[in-house]
């Protein structure tokens, strides 16, 4: 979305802030994603933006449409590539697995996003889907204040359920769903939150899938 790339360029600053304020909250989410993402192989991170999860998560490759996030990722030691999400500039098969952090809440066409994922990873490729979930307490609270967020208000929020139907459907196979942030108040932790299957309570889901 043109829009996005506008907010995201002009306010880096103020998205690092965001990493700041909420530390913890942030650190929660790393660690769930460190859980489901493979240990090794050929890593392609989807929206990149500034390197806050490519880069500890050990991810060399990351692409975003924002020229002023990639900076920062680039800082990270991330590969960081201008490109659009739903064309991707990577042959078939190319990467083990990728990471798609919220990114599915900012795109046109979601299902074109995931098949073009799917495309370019290898056979038995792994993806990992990040969202705040909308069905839960804290994806509830950033329904509310959506219109009011200049990054959120271009946001569209998903379901747990519904995002598994589009991996579902653009031929992945879910394998599993962790969840954290059981808080709505994210600036008030003071430790690494639980970590527990499933969804439906933590504002945070991460879903892997497999690509079949």
């Amino acid at each position: 979305m043109e829009g996005n790339r506008e907010v995201f360029d002009l306010r880096v600053g103020e998205y690092e802030e965001w990493f700041e304020r909420n530390r913890w909250a942030y650190l929660s989410e790393l660690e769930l994603l460190r859980r489901l993402l493979p240990k090794g192989g050929r890593g392609l991170e989807v929206g990149v933006g500034t390197g806050r999860f490519a880069g500890p998560l050990g991810i060399k490759t990351g692409v975003d449409i924002s020229e002023g996030m990639l900076a920062l990722a680039k800082e990270r030691g991330v590969e960081a590539i201008v490109a659009d999400a739903h064309d991707l500039p990577f042959g078939d098969g190319s990467f083990d697995y990728a990471l798609l952090m919220v990114t599915i809440c900012f795109v046109e066409d979601p299902e074109r996003v995931l098949r073009q994922i799917h495309r370019v990873l290898a056979p038995g490729g792994i993806l990992v889907v990040g969202i705040v979930d909308k069905a839960s307490p804290l994806g509830q609270v950033y329904l509310e204040k959506k219109a009011r967020s200049p990054f959120y208000r271009y946001a569209r929020f998903f379901s747990a359920n519904e995002v598994m139907d589009l991996l579902r459907k653009t031929g992945f196979e879910v394998k599993e769903t962790l969840q954290t942030l059981f808080t709505t108040d994210l600036s008030s932790m003071s430790h690494l939150d639980d970590i527990r299957p499933g969804h439906g309570e933590g504002g945070f889901v991460g879903i892997k899938a497999l690509k079949v």
